[in-house]
This record gives structure tokens, sequence and C-alpha cells, in this order.
């Protein structure tokens, strides 16, 4: 049996993970159109700066995730954010001495979203490990971790814009910095329960399982992963979009910017706390607040293009839509955690992991597409979106989703 205490340490190392990694991308989004006149890119490549990061994560999560289960979480772990700091260093060197850098820029992002796939997904199944049959503790703790993930955002536009106050390129060298933090906290503190050791799963066999495993599950595993990829989607893009207008409708620049971007973040940042806080593994209550986030996410983001030109109605419609994302997140991330039995509980969260960061990758580069010519219509397509995603909700995902060992029993 596994003992269910887990230090401080051992959270704030967890937690310390996806906090690193959501500042490695969303700390640049407010810097984006400084990038833009420093490197002499358009808006859309400068969007590619964070699709670059995210692509490489969609791909690479799923194989961390396989090898996390096979060899130990631990083991992927540490090399994934030694591969992160190295992405950070190689991008900021090229940003400072290099007059063309935005090729060797993109390669330190690939580098840095493969080390987003080795680490992130993982810590969704260690908190399993290590909260073994106990629901309410696990939930507790993910909605600790998510609310890590999500106050990462809300510093990321404040520390983004301080950095690129001083150099331009400074947010680059600094992802490095915190990913140094990580490896040490990780290092030192994170001990995986031990248990029997597994030799490693044969390749099709690996397949074969998993494709029983969305078989079984798949009528509540795949909406899920939808809105997972619907709620990062229309976070990044909204963020994307915010930066832009900021300074070209509202004149507002630099660190104050930042923090003006910080504001639905931070109401974001609180309502995955307390949801995290509330739903103790409970899978009515988790149906609910997506019903409940749902509504709210499309009664707000169709507004979003018709009020940008007033900063406060603007920022009231945002940070109700940042209280809905922030809401849903940590109770996607409890569903598929207490959903899904430990032997494959890391490659189920990679697989849900990789859908958000299809989501972030897909949302600045669509933003910087549509939003000279179908800014409205784009945003009222997200809110008809998130009104279709809440019928799929009512129908396929049951109260009585999320609990393997029942279903096992």
């Amino acid at each position: 049996m596994v003992e269910n205490k887990v230090s401080r340490w051992c959270l704030l190392s967890m937690a310390s993970i996806p906090l690193v990694m959501t500042l490695g991308n969303s700390m640049l989004i407010p810097v984006l159109p400084i990038f833009e006149k420093k490197v002499g890119i358009t808006s859309f490549q400068s969007s590619t700066i964070i699709t670059s990061y995210s692509l490489a994560a969609i791909f690479l999560i799923p194989v961390a995730g396989y090898l996390s289960d096979r060899f130990g979480r631990k083991i992927i772990i540490l090399p994934s954010l030694i591969l992160a700091f190295i992405g950070g260093i190689i991008a900021g060197f090229a940003s400072w001495k290099l007059e063309d850098p935005f090729i060797w820029i993109t390669v330190g992002r690939v580098l840095q979203g493969m080390g987003a796939a080795g680490a992130t997904p993982i810590i969704l199944p260690l908190v399993g490990d290590l909260y073994k049959d106990d629901d309410e503790q696990a939930s507790s703790c993910l909605g600790i971790i998510e609310t890590s993930n999500t106050f990462g955002k809300v510093l990321s536009p404040i520390l983004g814009s301080l950095f690129a106050a001083f150099l331009w390129f400074l947010p680059f060298f600094s992802i490095s910095f915190f990913s140094l933090i990580s490896i040490v906290l990780v290092f030192f503190f994170i001990k995986v329960p031990k248990g029997k050791k597994e030799k490693p799963q044969p390749f099709k066999q690996f397949i074969k399982k998993t494709k029983d495993i969305f078989k079984q599950e798949g009528k509540w595993l795949f909406p899920v992963f939808l809105l997972g990829v619907y709620a990062m989607l229309v976070l990044f893009a909204v963020l994307f979009f915010m930066s832009d207008i900021l300074e070209k409708t509202h004149n507002i620049e630099g660190v104050k910017k930042g923090f003006v971007l910080a504001v639905p973040l931070f109401t974001l940042c609180v309502a995955a706390f307390l949801t995290g806080k509330k739903i103790k593994g409970d899978t009515a209550v988790m149906k609910w607040v997506l019903i409940i986030a749902l509504l709210m996410v499309s009664g707000s983001v169709i507004f979003v293009g018709f009020v940008y030109e007033k900063l406060i109605l603007l920022l009231v419609v945002t940070s109700v839509l940042g209280t809905a994302i922030g809401a849903m997140l940590p109770t996607l991330d409890a569903l598929i955690t207490e959903g899904i039995e430990k032997e494959e509980r890391g490659t189920i969260t990679s697989f849900y992991s990789s859908s958000r960061f299809i989501g972030v990758a897909a949302g600045p580069p669509v933003m910087s597409i549509v939003m000279k010519e179908y800014l409205n219509i784009s945003y009222i397509a997200s809110g008809v979106m998130g009104a279709l995603l809440l019928v799929i909700v009512l129908i396929f995902i049951k109260a009585d989703e999320g609990k393997s060992e029942e279903k096992t029993a």
C-alpha cells in the first residue's frame, strides 16, 4: 500500500514543472509585437514562436507518456527539463548574437517544446501514483498543480514585459533559469513510490492496449480531449488578440500591458484553485462544473470582438471567460487522472496533454489570420462551438465516469 503523505517540498517540486513550462510559452505572448519589430517578421511569423513550441509537444507527448509508464516518471521528467533549459539558451543566444535569428529561435523553441512534452503531462499520472486510492487528496493536489499552471499564466505577461523592457531577448534566457530551478527541485525532493519494476511493454502490445482503452472509455474520453483543445484554443487566441490591440488600440505597452493581460489570467488562476478544492473526486459535481463553465465561455467569448475598443468592458468579458476556463481545467485533469487505472494513466494523460497543446498551437496563428477581416465572426463561431460541446458533455459524460476502480470491481 502506498502512503499518501506527500511532503510540501515534493508538492512544490511538482507544481514548479507546469509553472516553468507555462512561463516558457505564455511569457512570450506580450512581447511578440517587440519580436516582430526587432527581428523583422510578420504577425503570423511571430505567432509561430508559440506554435513551434506546441507542435513539438503535440507529437512527443504520447511517447513520453508511454516511456513514463514503463520506466518511471522521474527518469523522463529530468532529461526533459534539461532539454527545455538548452532550448532557452539557444533561442536567447541566437537573438543576442545573430543578425537573422528567426530560424534558430524556432529551433530553440522546438527543443523547449520537446522538453515540455516529457515533463508537463507526466505530472498528472505522478499525482495519481502518490495519492493512490484517495480521490479527495488527488483532486486537491491537482487543483494546486493546475493553479500553479494558471499562476504561471498570470505571472507570464508581467515577467515577459518586465524582462523585455531591459533586453528584448531576455525572456528566452529567463526560461532556462526557471528550468534550472525546477531541475534542482525535482532531483532532490520528488520521491516516486516504490513498487514492482515492470519490464518495458512491447510497443505493439502498448498500441493494442491503448486502442482497447479508447474503445472501452472513448465515449467520455474523447469529449474530455475536445474540451481541452477548445479551452486552450480560446484562451491563447484571446491572449494573442489582446496583446496586439492593447498596443494598437489603447496605446498600452511594456510592463503596464503585462499587468492588463494578467487580469483575466488572475481570475482563471483563482477559479482553478477553488475548483480543485471543491470537486473532491465527485464526478457528478465535475459534470456540473463543466456545464456551468461552458455556458460562461459561450456567453462571454462572443462579445470579445464587440467590446475590444472599451478597455473596461473588454476586461470584464475576458475575466468571465478566464473564470470559466479556470474551472474547466482542474475538472478535466481530475476526470482523467481518477478515471484511468495506474498502468495506463501516463499514456492516457499524455494524449490529453497533447490535445491541450493542439489548442495552444492553433490559437495564435488562427487569430493572426482572422482578426483583420473576420474578428466578430470568429468569436461568435467560438461561442457556437462551446454550445455544441455543452450538448456533448450532457450526452456523453455521465455522473459515474472517472471511477476506474468501481468499473474494474
